[in-house]
């Protein structure tokens, strides 16, 4: 009868040490050498400046347009928390980033184009999904819009409440109307309509600039019409992925192919005066491998 190979016989403690040696030090020389540039040779450009923020608990409205026996409602607030952490640009994209893109021939133009130190606005959403491609390309790293729900999470204490806090009445519904009109004509007084200059509106507890200012940002998210319970669970959902929703001082869904929302595209509210964006960073299979070195 033939022995067995060695290395079949070999207990299993004795080779996973020495393999976790080898992990280990392959990443710390990857982290010397920059491994993920190494790894991404035609990557040009070193990426944005960005803020990573640990999971936690947190509380946000939920997107969509939300129905209770037929009627809309205040949307209930739900209890989440982001699986990993959320690695997302401290700025808006600014009109200088972006023309790099449309010199290119890859994006098309902003309406409110030029070269400054000024958040791009006048972009629609497949112009803010061709830059986050293009930006990948010349990266070598993973850009994408954020969720709905990853830009409340980092949006934090700067997020309004749009609720009317108002209790539904079948016999009076006109309560929510008014309390509709009265947002309404509030949102009209807030903020100028022209974007101002990175940095103008300060940051929040998580080091991010500009949330929330009067930029309204893209969002992956689509729009949907939701069905609830009168303990706000979700009974039924339909979404519409030709409209996204935009994240500001107020949420606003919008058509996929507008950059001007005074031209039309919102579906209900006072639209958002600037649209422009900003994206997060998707973590490569390098960057899980050096995260605990890193920590």
């Amino acid at each position: 009868m033939h022995a067995l190979p060695r290395f079949l016989t070999t207990p299993v403690n004795s080779i996973a040490l020495p393999g976790l040696l080898l992990l280990t030090g392959l990443a710390l020389v990857g982290i010397q050498l920059d491994l993920p540039t190494l790894l991404n040779p035609a990557a040009t450009l070193s990426g944005p400046a960005t803020v990573t923020i640990a999971p936690a608990d947190f509380t946000y409205r939920l997107d969509g347009s939300v129905l209770r026996d037929g009627r809309e409602v205040d949307a209930p607030l739900v209890q989440a928390r982001l699986a990993e952490p959320l690695t997302i640009m401290q700025f808006q994209v600014s009109q200088a980033d972006y023309a790099r893109c449309v010199a290119e021939g890859t994006c098309a133009a902003a309406q409110n184009s030029g070269n400054g130190d000024i958040p791009v606005t006048g972009v629609n959403y497949d112009d803010a999904t061709r830059y986050a491609a293009w930006l990948s390309q010349h990266t070598g790293q993973s850009w994408t819009l954020p969720t709905s729900e990853e830009w409340n999470f980092a949006a934090g204490e700067k997020v309004t409440d749009t609720a009317t806090s108002v209790v539904d009445d079948d016999a009076n519904p006109a309560l929510r109307w008014l309390a509709d009109y009265e947002a309404e004509a509030a949102r009209k007084t807030a903020g100028g309509r022209f974007p101002q200059p990175l940095g103008s509106f300060g940051t929040n507890a998580h080091g991010l600039a500009d949330i929330a200012g009067n930029v309204w940002e893209w969002t992956q998210t689509c729009h949907r019409r939701v069905r609830v319970d009168t303990a706000g669970t979700i009974l039924s959902q339909t979404q519409a992925c030709s409209i996204r929703l935009l994240e500001g001082q107020h949420r606003a869904p919008m058509s996929v192919f507008v950059r001007d929302a005074k031209s039309g595209g919102c579906s209900v509210g006072v639209p958002p005066a600037n649209l422009g964006f900003r994206l997060v960073r998707r973590p490569s299979w390098t960057d899980r491998l050096l995260a605990p070195f890193h920590s």
